[in-house]
């Protein structure tokens, strides 16, 4: 270290042996007395540095002193102490092992910090005031990726030494430790990239220990260059010196490179033929995009698809290529600015949108200005729009920085799968499944080692509702109220993730998909093994849902090898999941609402419009929407027109073609139908809120055939939310009607009274926004009376929110009001999704009470 001095020698002062470290030019070193000084070799000038900090320029006689100073400071009158700390939590690839190295040097320690398989290691000896205040720091002052879950220490025989060093990462025979999740490009990265002085200027895989990947190229523990894909690029020597400086901002950032070591950018047209590299593919690729091309770009967690959200044909003919029907894409921007002239955005949104995670926010429609609109194929009859942020370097560039040509300024950002299945990442697997799909793939040669789809969420009630947990936020584990045992949990089937926890804490997969495609399975196969040699747990048991027909059921059977298997109820875990976020005990009981579209319940009915009085280890059901006949199970859920007649059959309604629902049932269908209904052949009954929300939009005439879950209740709260934002709304409302149940029975809401007030508006012309308005404030009212009834007979005043339909920020909103408004104390999903893709935490935790 020369630091511009002249002469050939650095002088540090190294601790309170009394000793100097001698480093010539070439970067040898050796170590002198104070007494042999004088016979140093060098100049009179030398940099005084403590513990690699300069302090000042000094002459061989303040050297001396300087020494002698530090020699005494060392016999001095405090007592000297040692102690270990064990960190433990997300620590490793987050920049905590230089954070500890610059605490340390500060409070003038000695000793060193390594990684291992639990976390990290930290042996620190000093005063004891010095090593107090370091405990302190190593919580309170962390780094912001960092997460800090617990420290312990221990008290070890002092023994002197020199320094603080950071060691190579040692392993342990059970790792029990994650690294972060993958992280949005930081300010001071985004900095470089477009700075033209900067080596790393225009580098598409900048990075540093504060952003970048993580979960999606470790292959092992502890985290470090090897246990990534990134082992495949050797550093240059440029890279090396920042890796290995502890002040660096890339000390041990294992994604480290630049344009001399680092991955390669390609673009690849037909039949895997090489067009262009580097800064000709990216000028290429925006080319591509502008004429109307569909590109399958490598990203962090697997490949997208992605065309010019303005373009009409473009993105047409991606939702033909991918048979995607009408669900909705998601559209990029490259900031804020783009953001705000889309859609309309609050500040939390915007923080939310920004943030290191970058999910995709949901966020309504702006009113259409000339050219502030998407093309209408992107979210085909939604209110809303699915935005997000650039998170990658590359995501920079492909929307063009500088002088660049410009390219399309909104992109759809898809996933690249066929429908229903897992995420491309292998580029082999590219070229060959989504040949049907893009005229050209943009790719780079750094492994993904584990696929993770963009993670989806909205703001809602004062907080973000999580919608899809996986990039950004997967596998950051869940603190737990209490001890589990090892334990697996394999979710539903729909929105599927699994879950693994062993004492306090639990991990939470990425987003996996819905389990009727077998290569989704697979893909659990996958997920499972991976989170368990990251977490070291080694699960005792297993636990899936109760419903006899799923395949995350199966997989548990299949893959117990001996294990138990236990099974639970779908509501049941839906609330214990909220329950247990909240950080509720195991002898605490709630008042749950569990509102979804279907969930196999106790009885062999599809459940879905409950009320639980549970704890985690039991349940009992409180009241239920009344049941209706389920006619032939997913076609009545892909076609809310029958929904909408089973509930005009269960109130009393004739089918009269007037109403909307009725007119777009086929007559052939109506009457076999009518069959069905009145002999309960090929039915089941169902209390489903889902299917109510469907029946509703189908009686409205807003929607009668979905191309996926929850598109028509979607619609209705759209036009519920653009309802209630503008003038006064007539009088009138919905009620629906409560038999109270007999001595154990539960009480039954009955639709009846909400179906026929439903109709009544339609056949007097309401619009449809106020029907769904007045619909939303009646199931928030319901809900409210309910919990009112339960206190009533237990006593609660607790409440937790779960189940697929609360993602309706309307609702919820209501819901949380009314309950608020009547002293009940709320407990709705904050960290995990309310659908099916949070019910691995009940699961576990009810497994865990038996």
């Amino acid at each position: 270290m020369c630091l511009g001095i002249p002469g050939r020698v650095v002088e540090i002062v190294d601790g309170y042996a009394g000793q100097l470290a001698l480093v010539d030019v070439e970067g040898a070193r050796r170590r002198v007395n104070i007494g042999m000084l004088d016979e140093a070799p060098g100049r009179d000038d030398w940099v005084l540095l403590h513990m690699g900090f300069a302090v000042e320029l000094i002459d061989r006689a303040k050297a001396r002193e300087a020494l002698s100073g530090l020699e005494m400071m060392g016999r001095g009158r405090e007592q000297r102490i040692r102690r270990r700390f064990e960190v433990r939590g997300v620590v490793q690839g987050v920049g905590f092992r230089p954070f500890v190295y610059v605490t340390a040097s500060e409070l003038l320690l000695t000793g060193s910090v390594t990684n291992t398989g639990d976390g990290v290691l930290a042996e620190v000896e000093g005063t004891a005031g010095a090593v107090e205040e370091f405990g302190r720091r190593l919580s309170a002052d962390a780094p912001p990726l960092a997460v800090v879950e617990d420290v312990r220490t221990s008290e070890l025989p002092t023994r002197g030494g020199t320094g603080f060093t950071i060691e190579r990462s040692s392993t342990s025979d059970r790792a029990r430790t994650l690294v972060s999740p993958d992280i949005a490009t930081c300010r001071d990265c985004l900095e470089e990239l477009v700075d033209p002085s900067n080596r790393r200027y225009r580098h598409p895989f900048i990075t540093c220990t504060h952003c970048g990947p993580r979960f999606t190229i470790v292959t092992g523990l502890p985290y470090d260059r090897a246990a990534t894909t990134m082992a495949d690029f050797e550093m240059c020597g440029a890279c090396r010196a920042e890796y290995e400086d502890p002040r660096d901002r890339r000390f041990h950032a294992q994604p480290i490179a630049c344009p001399d070591c680092g991955p390669r950018l390609e673009l690849v047209g037909g039949e895997g033929v090489s067009l262009s590299r580097d800064e000709d593919a990216l000028r290429t690729a925006r080319k591509l995009l502008a004429e109307g091309g569909i590109i399958a770009v490598k990203g962090l967690g697997g490949y997208h698809l992605v065309c010019d959200a303005r373009d009409d044909a473009a993105v047409a003919e991606l939702r033909r290529r991918k048979r995607r029907g009408g669900k909705p894409f998601a559209v990029m921007v490259p900031d804020l600015d783009a953001a705000r002239r889309l859609v309309t955005v609050t500040a939390e949104e915007e923080e939310l949108l920004s943030g290191g995670r970058r999910p995709i926010v949901l966020l309504p429609r702006h009113p259409a200005g000339p050219g502030a609109g998407v093309s209408d194929a992107v979210a085909p009859g939604s209110p809303h729009l699915g935005l997000l942020l650039p998170y990658t370097p590359l995501h920079v560039l492909l929307f063009g920085i500088g002088d660049d040509d410009p390219g399309p300024d909104a992109l759809v950002m898809t996933s690249a799968n066929l429908s229903g299945e897992p995420i491309v990442t292998d580029d082999a697997d590219a070229l060959a499944v989504l040949a049907p799909l893009v005229d050209a793939w943009l790719r780079h040669d750094r492994r993904i080692h584990v696929p993770c789809d963009d993670s989806v969420s909205r703001w809602a009630a004062g907080a973000e509702l999580p919608l899809r947990r996986s990039r950004g936020y997967a596998p950051l584990p869940l603190a737990l109220p209490f001890d589990v045992p090892p334990t697996l949990a394999v979710g539903a089937d729909l929105k599927n993730t699994c879950a693994l926890a062993e004492g306090r804490y639990a991990w939470l997969s990425q987003h996996i998909g819905d389990m009727d495609d077998l290569s989704t399975v697979g893909a659990l196969t996958r997920t499972e093994k991976h989170l368990e040699d990251l977490t070291g747990v080694a699960p005792t048991r297993l636990v899936a849902d109760r419903h006899p027909g799923y395949h995350s059921g199966d997989w548990a059977r299949a893959h117990a090898a001996g294990r138990p298997v236990r099974t639970v109820q779908h509501h049941h875990a839906h609330i214990a999941s909220v329950m247990a976020e909240h950080g509720l005990g195991a002898d605490e009981r709630v008042i749950g609402i569990a509102f979804d579209g279907t969930g196999h319940g106790a009885d062999g009915a599809a459940w879905g419009g409950e009320v639980l009085v549970a704890d985690y280890a039991s349940f009992s059901r409180a009241a239920h929407l009344g049941y209706v006949p389920l006619a032939g199970g997913d076609a009545s859920v892909l076609r809310p027109y029958r929904m909408a007649l089973a509930h005009l059959h269960a109130a009393g309604i004739p089918w009269d073609d007037d109403l909307p629902a009725v007119r777009a049932c086929p007559p052939a269908e109506r009457d076999v139908l009518a069959h069905q209904f009145a002999t309960g052949f090929g039915c089941v009954p169902t209390s489903g809120m889902g299917r109510l929300f469907d029946a509703v939009a189908s009686l409205a005439d807003v929607r009668h055939v979905v191309a996926y879950e929850a598109e028509a209740a979607m619609e209705l709260e759209g036009l519920a939310r653009a309802a209630a934002a503008g003038p006064a709304a007539p009088e009138g409302g919905y009620r629906f009607g409560i038999r109270p149940g007999k001595r154990e029975e539960p009480a039954v809401a009955d639709p009846g009274p909400v179906v026929r007030a439903v109709v009544s508006d339609v056949r007097d012309g309401v619009p449809a926004g106020l029907i769904a308005m007045r619909f939303h404030t009646a199931v928030a009212a319901l809900a409210t009376r309910l919990a009112d009834l339960c206190r009533t007979r237990t006593g609660l005043s607790t409440v937790a929110l779960g189940g697929g339909v609360f993602q309706n920020a309307v609702l919820l909103e209501a819901t949380q009001l009314g309950l608020t408004e009547r002293d009940f104390t709320v407990l709705r999903p904050r960290l995990l999704p309310p659908n099916d893709g949070g019910i691995a935490l009940g699961q576990l935790m009810i497994a865990a009470s038996d």
